[in-house]
């Protein structure tokens, strides 16, 4: 494996878990007047983008098969409706920055654990005929590694808002 390219891939993991388990840090780094929320959506997208230039340097596109449509849709799907339902803030660790979140037990919350993991490992999981298997592989570990991870919150450890 290409370490660079396994380094693109994990890039992101190491960030969200600093910020899990440290969102007080993060807070006080956004300061006074700065949404938490929507700074690390931004670091988010920009690592995003650098996870999936190393995952197209090892690419090889073909038309795909039919049967990768079905888990990259029903991926696609399962991310859409998680955004659509918690929004930026509840996406993007509200909870542990000390926003007020509301629970919502609407489909997929209630039916599928960590449904916005799970729909991106559907999607890469659809992208097997493009890309070599331990690149993907390397990838879902790391949503694997953020579900243990934000399994075990402590609440004692949520930030509070400045002010």
């Amino acid at each position: 494996m290409g370490v660079l390219v396994c380094i693109g891939v994990l890039l992101p993991f190491p960030f969200y878990c600093f910020l899990w388990t440290y969102p007080q840090k993060w807070v006080d780094f956004c300061g006074k007047g700065s949404d938490p929320c929507h700074r690390m959506a931004q670091v988010s997208h920009f690592l995003k983008l650098l996870q999936f230039l190393a995952i197209f340097s090892v690419a090889h596109f073909s038309w795909p098969p039919w049967y990768c449509f079905l888990p990259f849709a029903l991926g696609q799907f399962l991310n859409f409706r998680v955004y659509q339902l918690l929004g930026e803030s509840g996406t993007y660790y509200g909870v542990r920055f000390g926003k007020n979140i509301p629970w919502v037990t609407e489909f997929p919350f209630g039916y599928i654990n960590h449904p916005q993991y799970v729909g991106s490992m559907l999607s890469l999981i659809a992208c097997l005929c493009w890309v070599p298997f331990p690149y993907v592989l390397l990838w879902v570990l790391g949503y694997l590694l953020m579900m243990l991870v934000e399994s075990r919150e402590n609440a004692a450890t949520r930030a509070k808002l400045l002010s």
